[in-house]
């Protein structure tokens, strides 16, 4: 019988089985041995459950909980996570989408066991083919909490991925309930600003998880309005004063708060739909904000004034009249 601690792998799923035998099977495949693989069922209607119900007949390692109800995609990843072992010492969820490396649980259980005080490990990831975050020498195997905070919150650093990406003591899990809080848009995220306050942070320097760019996503859906944006402004305001110093706060937040006021400036002018304000209402009123309609129209007119002393676009804006008034000469 195997001495290794034991890691509870969770892949909460809803109609994605054109992914999920390939998450299952990158699971079962690790070279780690002492883990259970729990795959919970959120009422598909695509196949999914018989895939799962197929991997949980063919080996014993595998456990297949059905939903009664249908959750959404947060409520079912705490559902997901309320259902590990007991006895389990690490967590490990895996989208259904994505899948781990063959020595994925191998080397973050190796550093977690090395480092006790280590409460959440990351590892880089491969988004497509694009190596994430970029290599980053300075990021040490342990780091404090505050360290890691720090580094993702004052150099705009990927540091924690995805919940795919991130292996979690199970003592935490259990501790906390729900797992991930509602009625946030960046919950995964956010959940590692607030353990960090807590426990040090762990980074295996090894490419350890895949991450589909799927458009069908939920973040892939959002690309287009600019998320990434918006989820740096919410955690400088959330979590900034765990982290940073104030006079370092100040400086970083003056500078995203500007370059996002000119994101959106830019969006004003493009005419952008009321889905994309919405968008940002919503999450902006999730830390306390909202959009400032004199500081974005200031930067409006930034962004234009802008536009229009860029040579190229002051050629293609002349072109463009130049073209209109031939085109009412020539009307009858």
């Amino acid at each position: 019988m195997s001495n290794e601690p034991g890691v509870s792998v969770v892949i909460p799923f809803y109609n994605t089985a054109e992914y999920l035998e390939e998450a299952i099977e990158s699971v079962l495949a690790q070279s780690y041995a002492s883990f259970e693989l729990v795959l919970v069922d959120n009422k598909s209607t695509d196949g999914s459950d018989v895939i799962a119900a197929r991997a949980a007949a063919r080996d014993s390692r595998v456990r297949l909980v059905h939903n009664t109800d249908f959750l959404s995609q947060v409520q079912n990843y705490n559902h997901a996570l309320a259902q590990i072992s007991p006895a389990s010492r690490y967590c490990k969820m895996v989208q259904a989408d994505d899948a781990i490396m063959v020595h994925c649980l191998t080397e973050m259980v190796a550093l977690a066991e090395a480092h006790p005080s280590v409460g959440v490990v990351s590892s880089y990831r491969l988004y497509g083919n694009r190596v994430m975050p970029p290599v980053m020498p300075e990021v040490k195997p342990m780091m404090s909490g505050r360290e890691a905070g720090r580094m993702a919150l004052r150099d705009d650093v990927s540091l924690f991925g995805t919940p795919t990406t991130l292996m979690i003591r199970s003592e935490i899990v259990r501790r906390r309930a729900p797992f991930y809080a509602e009625g946030r848009y960046f919950e995964d995220v956010d959940l590692v600003y607030e353990l960090l306050v807590d426990c040090d942070f762990g980074f295996v320097p090894q490419i350890l998880s895949f991450q589909r760019p799927d458009a069908r996503s939920t973040w892939g859906r959002m690309r287009d309005y600019y998320p990434s944006d918006l989820a740096r402004l919410l955690q400088l305001e959330m979590y900034g004063r765990n982290y940073l110093e104030p006079d370092e706060l100040a400086r970083v937040r003056t500078a995203h708060e500007a370059a996002y006021r000119r994101l959106l400036a830019a969006a004003f002018l493009q005419r952008r739909e009321p889905e994309f304000w919405a968008y940002h209402r919503k999450g902006l009123a999730t830390a306390g904000l909202s959009i400032e309609r004199l500081a974005l129209a200031r930067a409006a007119f930034s962004v234009a004034v802008d536009k229009v002393l860029d040579p190229r676009s002051a050629v293609a804006a002349l072109t463009r009249l130049a073209r209109r008034k031939t085109s009412r000469r020539r009307d009858p």
